[in-house]
């Protein structure tokens, strides 16, 4: 388990073109962030704040 990276979901989970627009992440990358190692739980919140970015521009 990858200790010390935190989700980013903030509980506001509401669907928006396959992302959530809470935390930026996918519906793939919500599911599978349990088994998750470190490696990749660090890359997904990297390319969820990215795509909030990017919400935040629409």
């Amino acid at each position: 388990m990858a200790k010390g990276i935190e989700s980013p979901c903030v509980s506001i989970c509401q669907l928006k073109g396959g992302l959530c627009v809470g935390c930026g992440r996918t519906i793939e990358e919500i599911t599978r962030w349990r088994a998750m190692k470190r490696p990749e739980r660090m890359k997904t919140n990297q390319r969820a704040a990215q795509r909030l970015k990017r919400l935040d521009k629409d």
